[in-house]
């Protein structure tokens, strides 16, 4: 997967570097202000099942 996209991106390799820098920054953002959000509303991280 990852020769596939390194082949597609253009450019010389400092462009491509940047190119997925700069995809990896947008997929990071995604998931924190979108989908951790969201799971979250699913996953109650103060219930514990652990009793003293």
């Amino acid at each position: 997967m990852y020769g596939v996209l390194w082949q597609v991106l253009p450019g010389p390799v400092w462009v491509r570097v940047l190119m997925l820098l700069a995809l990896v920054a947008a997929i990071l953002a995604v998931c924190v202000f979108w989908v951790f959000p969201f799971v979250d509303q699913f996953v109650a991280p103060t219930d514990s099942t652990v009793t003293q």
